[in-house]
């Protein structure tokens, strides 16, 4: 088990950012978002605002949200339109899509000024089936290294398939908790009883694949909920069904704030069930948020110093404790 320290207090979200977050691949939204050039999408990742943005000849560039001159946003969190150029909103400074400084306006002359050492500090972008990845790692791994597990599993058929919905949820955790809660079906019985109805919960099972975690378990005739749930290290969930497919993201805002974001793509012929899974998906995540609530305010409270994992239901929980403990190189 991991140290109760490391899910609590500024300082585990310090190192949970700089070693984990900061350096793996993390989803930023679909390529549909940003059809047009200056198009950009902009979020914070591993506590660093980035953004990214369409160019002129239709590919994507991705850099932090940082302007070089006093550290000012180039655009607001979110989705818009920047133009042809960023232009920093404290003073005024502007950037080609590319990245280099264009203006440093009304700045004056600076004997050594060079605008070449001046540009965007840039991120890798990638896009996989018009999924948007990010990653501030300049010496990372391709993504796809991360994501061939769930390729292999996962058709193509439903690429295409609209961002239909969007939803935000705030439970007041430590992130890692909550994916540990997200990573093992033990809880089922437990704290989502309504679930037996849609899948045979009793025969649910996880398995590690590389860096993807795996769960299955035989859906019911009428399921809303049956068929293929990944997890992508080290925070994201995709959660594949017969109708569509829900990307979550489980973003560390704080020490004990974490954001999830739903985003369900939905096959347009089959819309009319969307009320149906958003019903069940809103119910399973209040379940969800109440546990995870009570789990953290006990590792608050300091009672609790460390437990013991299931071997039948808790490996890809294990898995995921071990990659931190490597991460951040703590025993």
């Amino acid at each position: 088990m991991l140290s109760v320290d490391l899910y609590r207090g500024e300082d585990a979200l310090r190192r949970d950012r700089e070693h984990v977050l900061r350096r793996t691949w993390q989803f930023m939204g679909h390529d549909s978002q940003i059809p047009a050039a200056g198009d950009y999408l902009a979020d914070v990742i591993g506590g660093a605002p980035v953004v990214v943005v369409r160019k002129a000849d239709g590919a994507l560039a991705a850099f932090h949200n940082v302007c070089r001159h006093r550290a000012g946003a180039l655009v607001a969190d979110g989705a818009g339109n920047c133009g042809e150029a960023f232009t920093c909103r404290y003073h005024g400074w502007r950037y080609a899509l590319d990245g280099r400084l264009r203006n440093a306006v009304d700045f004056g002359a600076l004997e050594g000024f060079d605008p070449r050492d001046h540009g965007l500090f840039p991120i890798c972008v990638e896009v996989w089936r018009g999924l948007v990845f990010v990653n501030l790692d300049l010496g990372a791994e391709p993504l796809a290294a991360l994501i061939a597990p769930l390729a292999a599993r996962w058709p193509d058929g439903q690429a295409g398939f609209p961002l239909t919905e969007r939803r935000s949820h705030r439970i007041a955790c430590n992130w890692k908790a909550y994916v540990e809660n997200y990573l093992e079906g033990y809880h089922l019985p437990m704290v989502h009883p309504e679930f037996d109805a849609d899948v045979v919960v009793s025969e649910y099972r996880t398995e590690v694949v590389d860096q993807v975690i795996f769960a299955s378990a035989p859906p019911r005739d009428a399921s809303i909920y049956g068929g293929l749930w990944g997890w992508l290290w080290p925070n994201l969930g995709v959660n594949v069904y017969r109708h569509g497919y829900m990307i979550e993201r489980m973003t560390a805002v704080g020490p004990t704030d974490t954001r999830l974001d739903y985003f369900y793509f939905f096959d347009p012929a089959r819309t009319a069930e969307l009320e149906a899974m958003l019903k069940v998906s809103d119910l399973v995540t209040a379940q969800d948020l109440q546990v995870c609530e009570e789990v953290q305010r006990n590792l608050e409270a300091g009672i609790y110093r460390g437990g013991v994992l299931s071997p039948k239901h808790e490996h890809g929980v294990a898995w995921f404790q071990g990659r931190i403990v490597e991460a951040l190189q703590v025993r």
